[in-house]
């Protein structure tokens, strides 16, 4: 007999959590939407089949409604567990369970490992109390632990005629979210990797009186332009620490550079790339130790992937400065190698770390002036202090070489000197930068200076050296007009070559000032009018200045 009654009792396993959150959406209903819940199905675990009416009329006589309070208007949005009246402390069935969970350790569900007998609660959360101390018994049962008194047999059997209909509708629901959960894991993508994504809409255009003799374009030669970046990263996680991102790429936004004839009119976000797709980035990071990471690239492996470049508000591409000269400092972190190469992240406490890293261009060449070791490279190292929450400073040096076809000793910003002080001859370079940031709640002052010094390798003017200089300030607000918004001020000098032996130094200097607002359209969308002017380019009183606007659009997903 015992038997054949505990067969009538199997039921689902039901995830309290789960159900917590169905009793909040049923409590926010109407009370004759409740009353319309099929309740005719007979529950697996139901003992004796009651009519739906009666089910009903057990339900309400522990929640009269009372029509002259206002039963025709929606309950109100519960915050708190002890607001509930569906099942009071004081009602026989809270102490009928609570005894049985005493006596079997049936709800030990909560996260400090306790049944809190003295809090009312709903009837669904009531319900799954039940529900799991109807398990444990079975479990007891079929072990032959223990067995179970006929005072607790008569209980649970008059419980559970009393809460059949919450039973039979947390166990649909739960059969649902099961369909639904094993739905998801068959179609998934993968259940190792995500997919998120980003769309730039520019439009952008420049102007300014042409000087021949430097090739600087004037508006006439510089048409109004409208292009587009899209990216897609698919980031992957092995062990729960660490990530593999593949980043895919297709971008045609004009490179200003080549019509105004100085690569200080570059955007943040340009390239040609036309509406090829190619692999933009391929890095992999993992833990060595709780306070050492490693950064393996294979593809578009640069110093940003992982040093702290201290520009937070305006070193993205995407949603910061306007500008390629005004994301970071070009001296330290536009240095030759810019493909494969590995990084360590040292974290011994929050205000002390160190980086390090070695970069290689055209790594995947074994012909000679190529691979790893031979073609173009850099070998990086950073330390970065934190002497308060908001304040950071960090101090870069870097030792580049590249061989005469890739020099590029300041990444393509500032004038043509300055990354290529000596034509393309063999160059090495001794790369020092400075940076800070400071945070004053809704403002941020960031600020760096950068030197390099380099040398020729090879040629006639082999063991000539160049000095280049550049700064840059840095002032953002953000929270001006709306949340998610952001004013920014950028003003500086581009890479300037100062000195050289046996050769011209720049004879001027150019001067950089940029001022973006950024506006959140959503949570997925911003909208960013910039624009900025260059006084004297390249370094050069002769050309007349250039004057650049850009209404930059970002979509996330």
């Amino acid at each position: 007999m015992l038997k054949l009654f505990w067969s009538g009792l199997r039921s689902s396993p039901a995830a309290l959590g789960a159900l917590l959150l169905l009793s909040n959406s049923a409590l926010a209903q109407t009370t004759p939407e409740v009353s319309n819940i099929d309740t005719t199905e007979s529950s697996s675990t139901s003992l004796v089949a009651d009519p739906a009416s009666d089910i009903l009329q057990k339900i309400e006589q522990y929640n009269p409604i009372d029509l002259s309070q206002g039963g025709d208007e929606p309950l109100g949005q519960v915050n708190a567990v002890n607001q509930l009246r569906d099942v009071r402390p004081t009602d026989w069935a809270f102490q009928a369970l609570q005894n049985l969970a005493q006596r079997h350790q049936c709800l030990l569900a909560y996260p400090d490992n306790t049944y809190r007998g003295n809090r009312a609660m709903t009837r669904y959360e009531f319900a799954a109390g039940l529900d799991a101390c109807l398990e444990q018994i079975q479990r007891q049962l079929a072990t032959l632990d223990t067995g179970v008194s006929a005072r607790d047999m008569e209980t649970l059997r008059r419980l559970q005629e009393e809460f059949a209909g919450e039973l039979t509708i947390l166990r649909r629901q739960v059969d649902a979210l099961e369909v639904r959960t094993a739905e998801l894991e068959a179609n998934q993508f993968s259940t190792t990797t995500k997919l998120n994504g980003e769309v730039i809409f520019a439009l952008a255009d420049a102007f300014g009186d042409q000087e021949p003799a430097s090739n600087i374009a004037g508006g006439e030669n510089v048409q109004t332009s409208f292009g587009y970046r899209v990216r897609m990263n698919f980031d992957t996680s092995f062990t729960g620490k660490d990530r593999l991102r593949t980043r895919l790429q297709a971008v045609d936004v004009a490179r200003l550079d080549r019509p105004t004839g100085t690569s200080m009119s570059r955007l943040a976000f340009d390239g040609d790339g036309g509406s090829a797709i190619t692999l933009d980035r391929l890095d992999y990071r993992f833990p060595l130790s709780d306070t050492v990471r490693v950064n393996l690239g294979a593809a578009g492996f640069v110093a940003d992937r992982f040093v702290p470049l201290l520009n937070p508000l305006f070193d993205s591409s995407e949603n910061g400065a306007i500008s390629r000269f005004g994301r970071y400092n070009p001296a330290v972190y536009r240095t030759a190698g810019d493909t494969a190469g590995i990084g360590f992240e040292i974290t011994p406490s929050k205000q002390f770390r160190v980086d390090l890293g070695y970069f290689s261009s055209n790594s995947g060449s074994p012909i000679p002036k190529n691979g790893l070791f031979n073609g173009a490279h850099s070998a990086l190292g950073q330390i970065t202090v934190s002497p308060t929450e908001n304040i950071d400073l960090a101090f870069t040096y870097v030792n580049s070489y590249a061989p005469g076809d890739d020099v590029n000793v300041t990444g393509t910003t500032g004038s043509r000197n300055a990354f290529r002080p000596f034509g393309s001859v063999a160059t090495s370079g001794n790369h020092f930068g400075l940076q800070t940031s400071i945070n004053f709640n809704q403002v941020t002052l960031s600020a760096w200076g950068g030197y390099v010094s380099a040398e020729a390798k090879d040629g006639p003017n082999e063991g000539n050296k160049a000095d280049i200089w550049n700064w840059l300030v840095l002032l953002g607000v953000e929270d001006l007009g709306v949340e998610g918004d952001q004013l920014g001020f950028i003003f500086g000098m581009p890479p300037k070559l100062t000195d050289i032996d046996n050769g011209t130094s720049d004879p001027s200097t150019s001067l950089h000032f940029e001022t973006l607002y950024r506006y959140p359209l959503s949570n997925n969308i911003n909208i960013t009018p910039g624009f900025m002017v260059i006084t004297n380019p390249n370094h050069d009183d002769n050309n007349d200045t250039v004057w650049i606007g850009t209404v930059r659009t970002t979509f996330k997903f």
